[in-house]
């Protein structure tokens, strides 16, 4: 395994954006793919939970859906822009930016320092800037490495 939070194959830039279901599923899917996540359903069924507790949308149009699950098997990012938006329930409208953050069940408190992290860097015009205008999936893998993580 690694020890990036985040990777290349773990951003998507042509988020789908039909729905917040099939956004948060290609993320998933990426996870999934690069052997974070060993069981798709479940990881997908406790990202809904945790959804269904309060939804993730921030203003700004961002959105982080976020869980622990036993289906983790390492602290991970993965990263989606959608160029129409996908509603995460954010009172000023849908997310085109979406950060998926996945948790190892049981773990410590690694994704509320991811969460922590993020949330200091998006308030930041110059960072949101920066992945609007992204046109490489490595190059976003390594910025958001660099700004978040560890």
């Amino acid at each position: 395994m690694t020890d990036q939070l985040i990777t290349a194959d773990l951003v998507d830039l042509d988020l789908p954006s039909t729905s917040r279901q099939a956004a948060v599923t290609a993320l998933a899917e990426r996870l999934a793919k690069a052997g974070r996540v060993t069981d798709l359903a479940q990881f997908l069924a406790d990202i809904e939970a945790r959804e269904q507790q309060m939804a993730t949308g921030l203003e700004g149009g961002i959105g982080i859906p976020h869980c622990r699950s036993a289906a983790v098997t390492v602290p991970s990012l993965a990263f989606g822009r959608s160029a129409t938006g996908v509603d995460f329930g954010a009172e000023d409208g849908p997310a085109t930016l979406v950060f998926m953050i996945a948790a190892p069940e049981g773990g410590n408190t690694d994704h509320m320092t991811v969460l922590a992290a993020l949330a200091r860097r998006l308030v930041r015009k110059a960072f949101k800037q920066e992945l609007h205008d992204a046109t490489d999936a490595a190059a976003v893998a390594d910025y958001i490495q660099k700004e978040v993580g560890a």
